[in-house]
């Protein structure tokens, strides 16, 4: 495999949950690349699972004429308020033309941004860029009016003036095409959210296809248009980690064909988020405690069936209801923790707390370790408590047979801003594709990482033993 491949495969298998598959994929358009003449800088870019960033898998450089940047940037973050056609492509699957960026080396450039897709999924876009600093540094500097009186007729220049005048007082962006597709009229709050979406440039006459955040292109709504002419069209979509109502009208004026407009409702879907956060957290602790509860209430009803005593029937089966009402009525309990905890400490802890649990194991070795101090806030310190714990439990109690002998080791590691932890043990090994679904515990594990850590999880298992990673950004 020569280093290239290498390259993309290890930034794909760290940064990504993309399948071997993906990453072939993603290989054999590099490998084209490379035995290609390209006459400018082309770049693989993937969306890392574990941050709201793209990263540089592939750089190919131009055999003949000068390359843009010193150095391969291979490796390097292509950020959104730098590169907004990167992130938009690999967000909405359309292909980004002519967007201005700013490079890692800080040179502006048009990008020409194409999606690569496994089905109906997009995996990574292929970027190629046109130095064109020289030329378009001025545009910056051009206040300009909302929109160009030439390029409409007198009536309607008339009547859009009076609706600029108004449109921005709004909270919602607007955003007016032409049927050519290109943006003619917008207003104030439209400037706000597409700078806050990373484009550098004035959005006035840029292409619909340039600006579209709900996978939307112009030739599809013109034909959507001619089927059903007066219908408004409304979507959720989320970009640069902001959630968007987007609103999309036909207008039946002259010089003008598509309205758009923006509502911000991130506010409202961050607090819908936290509710179910909230409501699963309860409901694991809930399903947990009353399986424990109603345990101790079967041995409880066992204890009476055999009893001869009337009397101490009487009091086994008034123990069994307390039991149910308290599992009726557990609440969360929760315990405030610094705003800075070091992760390792956690860990050493939880080990003691469950090598206690299973004292008779005494022949099963733990072992952790970390390379340095990981400091990290309470909130995810409490999530990455409860995934080691429920990890450290499933081998003692799965992973080896009566009498065994084996090790369980902990290991943290922090790696370009990245934290891996890894729990391994030399058990039996199982199944992950009929165990993982099944359990309980490995499903908690599994909402803790996606859901509180914004992570990335790893199962890798067979008859050497059990390693489960998962990854976050620190």
């Amino acid at each position: 495999m020569t280093d290239f491949k290498s390259q993309i495969e290890h930034l794909c298998n760290r940064q990504t949950s993309l399948t071997d598959t993906d990453i072939g994929r993603i290989k054999e358009i590099a490998e084209s690349f490379e035995i290609s003449d390209v006459q400018h800088d082309v770049f693989i870019d993937v969306l890392s699972s574990v941050s709201n960033e793209a990263i540089v898998v592939y750089h190919r450089r131009p055999e003949e004429g000068m390359s843009l940047y010193a150095r391969s940037v291979t490796g390097e973050k292509a950020l959104r308020e730098n590169e907004p056609g990167v992130l938009r492509t690999l967000e909405t699957g359309i292909m980004s033309q002519g967007l201005v960026a700013n490079t890692q080396e800080n040179h502006l450039v048009r990008q020409t941004v194409y999606p690569i897709k496994s089905q109906d999924d997009v995996i990574a876009v292929v970027i190629y860029e046109k130095d064109v600093s020289h030329n378009i540094q001025d545009h910056f500097n051009v206040t300009g009016t909302e929109y160009e009186e030439s390029e409409l007729s007198s009536m309607l220049s008339t009547i859009l003036g009076f609706k600029a005048s108004i449109i921005n007082q709004l909270e919602d962006a607007v955003l007016l095409f032409d049927n050519k597709g290109f943006l003619k009229l917008k207003n104030k709050k439209a400037d706000e959210y597409y700078r806050q979406l990373g484009y550098l440039e004035n959005i006035q006459g840029l292409h619909y296809d340039n600006l579209s955040l709900d996978q939307t292109i112009f030739s599809e709504i013109m034909r959507q248009h001619t089927t059903l002419p007066s219908c408004t069209l409304t979507k959720d979509v989320k970009a640069a980690g902001r959630y968007y109502q987007v609103k999309r009208v036909f207008i039946e004026q002259q010089d003008l064909c598509v309205g758009v407009i923006l509502h911000d409702v991130t506010e409202i879907k961050d607090k819908e988020a936290e509710i179910i956060s909230k409501s699963v957290a309860i409901r694991e602790i809930h399903h947990r405690v009353k399986n424990n509860l109603q345990t101790v209430a079967s041995l409880l009803r066992i204890q009476s069936r055999q009893s001869e005593s009337p009397e101490a029937k009487k009091c086994l089966n008034d123990s069994v209801s307390r039991v149910l009402a308290i599992a009726a009525t557990h609440e969360l309990l929760s315990t405030e923790m610094e705003a800075q905890v070091d992760l390792l400490d956690v860990i050493r802890l939880i080990a003691s707390n469950v090598q206690r649990t299973f004292v008779n194991n005494k022949d099963i070795d733990v072992q952790i370790c970390a390379e340095e101090s990981i400091c990290l806030d309470s909130d995810r310190t409490v999530a990455i408590a409860l995934i080691v714990s429920e990890l450290l439990q499933n081998s003692y109690e799965h992973a080896f047979d009566n009498g065994m002998e084996g090790a369980i080791t902990v290991t943290a590691q922090v790696e370009a801003g990245l934290v891996t932890v890894v729990v391994a043990d030399s058990g039996v090994g199982f199944d992950v594709g009929e165990v993982s679904h099944k359990s309980l515990g490995l499903s908690i594990v599994r909402s803790y990482v996606k859901d509180k850590l914004k992570g990335k999880l790893a199962f890798v298992s067979n008859e050497e033993g059990t390693a489960v990673s998962f990854t976050f950004k620190k």
